[in-house]
């Protein structure tokens, strides 16, 4: 899998006592999420987090906030229209293989597998972006288009006008 957008940190540099640390990407990196997110653009991505070590010793636990600005397709009006984005959000980052099973809790911040020693914050941030991102954009005032009354009549339109099974 190729990470568009990576921020590796050693674990050894968090420390007991946590790490705060910014990622913002760069115009590059933001053009290829925006295809990886099949987005038209992201002109601005950027994320800081505080990431404190857990109890256990090998998991953290991260408090994040989401900064962007990307282009959506209004699903309505099919145009393209700007949209900030700022999202507060909670995290675990764990070691590979040790997510929890009972994943069917929504009030348990996300779980984030790492390997070796390392987590990248730049593919957590992608990752947040992705589920910030509204399914079905919809710019302000954009209203479903009007369909033309005036149009040439289908074949089919003598079938609505039947009813029931008496009718021939």
């Amino acid at each position: 899998m190729t990470i568009e957008f990576s921020r590796p940190i050693q674990l050894s540099k968090i420390g007991a006592t946590g790490l705060t640390v910014v990622v913002q990407a760069s115009r590059e990196e933001c053009a290829a999420v925006a295809a990886r997110m099949d987005l038209p653009a992201i002109r601005f991505l950027e994320c800081s987090f505080d990431v404190r070590p857990e109890d256990d010793g090998i998991s953290f636990f991260a408090h994040g906030r989401l900064s962007a600005e990307v282009t959506r397709v209004c699903v309505t009006s099919a145009e393209d229209f700007d949209v900030p984005i700022e999202e507060l959000f909670e995290i675990r980052l764990v070691p590979a293989g040790e997510e929890r099973e009972d994943d069917l809790d929504p009030e348990l911040p996300d779980e984030i597998p790492y390997d070796g020693g390392v987590i990248d914050l730049g593919e957590a941030t992608s990752e947040q972006l992705g589920l910030a991102l509204d399914p079905y954009p919809r710019m302000d005032g954009a209203t479903v288009p009007t369909i033309d009354d005036d149009a040439e009549p289908s074949p089919f339109s003598i079938l609505s006008r039947r009813s029931g099974p008496d009718k021939q």
